[in-house]
């Protein structure tokens, strides 16, 4: 291995690297040198509170010395089979995943993420069912690989289309603070809301023909794309279409599952189950790569006398399975949901102290340590602080304040993350929301009524 200095990190990374996600040459990326629990260090030394989880994954936080050590013990004993064959950590694995799903969602086809998880989702349905066409919402984003990205339905799909898979069909979001149908009507009841959009489904069921989809594919709670919650009723009226229609339900919980919006997984704020949920970022905490199909029993044993035509090298690899195990007991020992659903009630206080002190703070919305700050530049109009699929030079000098004052955080479009790993405490939470307090001067400084 060559040795290189943490000062010549930066250099040598951009010199041979291709980023995701950007144009090349405008790539700033931060050195990091080392993190522990909240915090992460850069290679000039300087401390950063990670306010996102880095991609909202770190749910146990950074660190942990008891997954560290299991992923190094898994590497000692065994580390990797053919995803044909089997070890104890997927055995084990399946076993503690059966244990804290819901329902009978007690079979796991494993991936190595959560585009891949999805991709297969998709794959398992339409053998299933029969059916071809997906439904999936706009303000979404499934993955980066073909078939996810077809299913995502936010702008990043554009970039590669017509070069998809054929069959995904979009609908609304159930987005009350830019609702389609209700810009005149702001003050309808949350029941009448919800049964607006639910119709809205129904009806584009109704044009695309039943019997021609095998599944909706949902994100529980929109991550991304704006932390979206949905209305009360909303995903168990959900789940009485697809029942009533024959079509299947899909939950991708990648970024709001274990812990995050202080359930295991977000489905169970509203004892919904879904027919397969996918899962990643926290199934691990991101200590290594992982993914997960979870399906119920009914799909599952329909593949007893049928091929399932799917697989890659590194599925099921038991590394990965190891670090998943040691981070489910972390979970456990340390009440680590417990937590996130503690601490997530003092973030919702301390959010909406903010919409109550900065005039350019349209709307906060919070579940668990799930939440987004929407930035507006009009409260009456609500116009955005950045564009839809934009930026703005106000927002970028948030982002830039953030940094220069030691938090990381993620910032898409006009919307400010707030995801810490879910063993933050109080005072940290308020650390992180002092110096977002400070950075919101900008933007009410750029308010035009």
């Amino acid at each position: 291995m060559h040795e290189i200095l943490d000062s010549e990190i930066l250099q040598q990374s951009l010199e041979h690297s291709f980023w995701t996600w950007t144009a090349q040459g405008s790539v700033k990326p931060i050195p990091v040198t080392k993190a522990k629990g909240v915090y992460f260090w850069d290679a000039n030394g300087k401390r950063y509170l990670d306010f996102n989880s880095q991609l909202m994954c770190v749910n146990i936080g950074h660190g942990d010395e008891r997954v560290i050590e299991a992923i190094a013990q898994q590497a000692r004993e065994l580390p990797y089979v053919a995803p044909s064959l089997t070890s104890k950590p997927r055995a084990v694995l399946g076993k503690i995943l059966a244990e804290i799903t819901p329902g009978d969602l007690n079979h796991f086809f494993f991936t190595l993420g959560g585009a891949e998880a999805n991709e297969n989702a998709i794959k398992i349905a339409r053998a299933f069912t029969g059916k071809h066409k997906i439904l999936a919402r706009y303000r979404s984003y499934h993955g980066a690989t073909a078939g996810a990205m077809s299913l995502t339905g936010d702008p990043r799909r554009l970039a590669w289309e017509p070069n998809l898979m054929s069959g995904v069909v979009h609908f609304l979001d159930p987005y009350r603070y830019r609702s389609t149908f209700h810009s005149r009507n702001p003050d309808i009841s949350e029941a009448e809301f919800t049964r607006d959009y639910l119709n809205h489904i129904e009806e584009i069921i109704q044009y695309e023909g039943s019997e021609t989809i095998a599944a909706v594919i949902i994100e529980t709670v929109t991550g991304t794309n704006g932390i979206i919650i949905p209305p009360e009723g909303y995903l168990q009226g959900l789940r009485e279409i697809c029942d009533k229609n024959n079509i299947l339900l899909i939950c991708d919980e990648v970024m709001s599952g274990f812990g995050r919006t202080g359930e295991w997984f977000a489905v169970n704020n509203w004892n919904v189950v879904p027919d397969i949920m996918t899962m990643a970022k926290g199934l691990t905490s991101a200590y290594a790569p992982l993914g997960a199909v979870a399906m119920r029993d009914e799909i599952a044993e329909y593949f007893n006398d049928k091929v399932y035509y799917g697989g890659l090298t590194y599925n099921s690899h038991p590394i990965s399975l190891a670090a998943a195990i040691a981070n489910i007991k972390v979970m456990k020992e340390d009440r680590i949901i417990e937590n996130a659903k503690k601490m997530g009630i003092v973030l919702r206080h301390l959010l909406n102290d903010l919409g109550e002190k900065h005039p350019s703070v349209g709307e906060v919305r919070s579940i668990g340590l799930f939440s987004a700050i929407e930035v507006v530049k009009n409260r009456q109009t609500r116009e955005p602080m950045a564009p839809y699929n934009g930026n703005s030079p106000e927002m970028t000098q948030v982002k830039e304040y953030l940094l220069e004052n030691g938090l990381f955080t993620f910032i898409h479009w006009n919307v400010i993350m707030v995801n810490p790993p879910l063993i933050i405490n109080e005072s940290q939470l308020s650390e992180g929301i002092q110096i977002i307090d400070k950075a919101l001067d900008i933007t009410d400084a750029a308010m035009t009524g």
